[in-house]
């Protein structure tokens, strides 16, 4: 678990099949750094139990509205007040209905009519309980009241239908959190530019050179930049990945591609360079390249890329305010990563060990040390969107601890 935040969270569990998910989203949070007070509802405790959630929340779990030594001191009211977030997950229909009307005859609707505090809600139901007029109106109603959702998805559920009425993912409940708790976008009006993926070097017409990088850590960060306000703009490599939503990709294959696209989407307030450019290219036969009998391997001469990190963070007016760069190492990793922040000019870099034993090169998880002027942060190995939310958290906080505001836009929309 991460250092405290003094941020904490009123976790309302449900009834519902997904529920399981509520588990994963407390031991989340609190990776985050976020203190989590669990409230179990008695449909709830039908699908997970009190000990599981009190052992990912490592809090003692509320769920008697009469009891004796709670109610003694007015337990429900003062566990209304004593979060910065109360989040409703999952939100069923019946409890999205007991909100609406007021109904208080359980713990948790009635810390939820006791609360001033902002209320966060994950509906989770099935397709055409979502979809009914009843649920709908619910929803209308508690939206007017100052209630945010964050979900449901479309796919299929465990009732074997499929459409909208699935909990998000606890990865998008917890970017909604996230943005809640920093006073809902702390990057609105700031842009950003990511790069992201491996580039292809051609080498003629059906062969190139390339590395292993799957583009899913940059991906990550581009979305988490983009949940946090930021207008970002993703400059991607050959990638199987979709475009990320909110996002404007511009896709290239090259690293003289790159770094044009890269170029044309300055002035920004945020670099990432997140992709792993290939060093050297060659000049590209026009036909594809013949192997010959008995003839030795052509030589291949490679000619060295344009340095886009080193580029973008040259002193100019256009240089982004903050320019991170990622450094993939083998060995050495905390000195060839601090060699690389200088000798590149970069603000922070984000060092990672990507030997074949770790498998974070093309993996879901990575395991990171971010490299400043200060000094090197470890962090423990999460998965890549996890590192992405704690990436921007970082740098919002340092954009607004640094008084780097984003600057009003000129006459033509751009930033100066």
């Amino acid at each position: 678990m991460v250092a405290g935040t003094g941020r904490s969270v009123l976790l309302v569990v449900c009834g519902g099949i997904a529920a399981y998910k509520a588990l994963e989203l407390a031991r989340r949070l609190r990776e985050h750094g976020i203190r989590v007070r669990p409230v179990l509802t008695a449909a709830g405790a039908r699908f997970v139990t009190p000990m599981a959630l009190q052992a990912l929340c490592g809090e003692r779990v509320s769920s008697d509205l009469f009891s004796l030594t709670e109610e003694s001191e007015m337990g429900h009211i003062a566990l209304s007040r004593s979060s910065d977030l109360i989040v409703v997950c999952p939100a069923t229909a019946d409890m999205l209905a007991r909100m609406a009307t007021g109904l208080a005859d359980d713990l948790a609707t009635t810390l939820l009519l006791a609360t001033d505090t902002p209320v966060l809600v994950a509906p989770a139901m099935n397709v055409r309980m979502w979809q009914h007029p009843a649920t709908q109106t619910n929803i209308a109603t508690l939206r007017a009241r100052g209630v945010t959702f964050v979900g449901p998805e479309s796919g299929l559920m465990a009732c074997n239908e499929s459409g909208p009425g699935r909990l998000a993912e606890p990865d998008v409940i917890l970017a909604a959190i996230m943005r809640q708790l920093a006073g809902g976008a702390p990057l609105a009006g700031y842009t950003a530019l990511v790069t992201a993926g491996p580039t292809h070097e051609p080498v003629d017409p059906v062969r190139y050179l390339a590395n292993r990088s799957s583009g899913t850590q940059g991906y990550a960060i581009a979305t988490a930049l983009a949940q946090a306000g930021a207008e970002v703009t993703l400059v991607s490599g050959p990638t199987t990945l979709p475009d990320p939503s909110g996002v404007t990709t511009i896709r290239v294959e090259s690293a003289r591609e790159m770094l044009t696209a890269c170029q044309q989407a300055l002035p920004c307030d945020i670099a990432v360079c997140a992709a792993a450019v290939a060093d050297w290219h060659v000049a590209p036969s026009a036909q594809k390249i013949k192997k010959a009998a008995h003839a030795p391997p052509p030589v291949l001469h490679l000619v060295p890329n344009p340095d886009i990190l080193a580029t973008l963070s040259q002193p100019s007016p256009l240089r982004p305010r903050l320019i991170i760069g990622f450094a993939a190492e083998t060995e050495h990793l905390i000195s060839h990563a601090t060699a690389k922040r200088l000798r590149k000019g970069c603000d922070w870099m984000v060092a990672n060990d990507v030997s074949p034993a770790t498998g974070i090169m093309g993996g879901t998880e990575n395991e990171v040390i971010v490299i400043d002027e200060t000094g090197c942060a470890h962090w423990p190995r999460l998965d890549k969107m996890q590192v992405a939310h704690k990436l921007v958290a970082r740098i919002a906080a340092f954009l607004h601890t640094s008084h780097l505001h984003p600057d009003p836009q000129d006459s033509d929309g751009r930033q100066p």
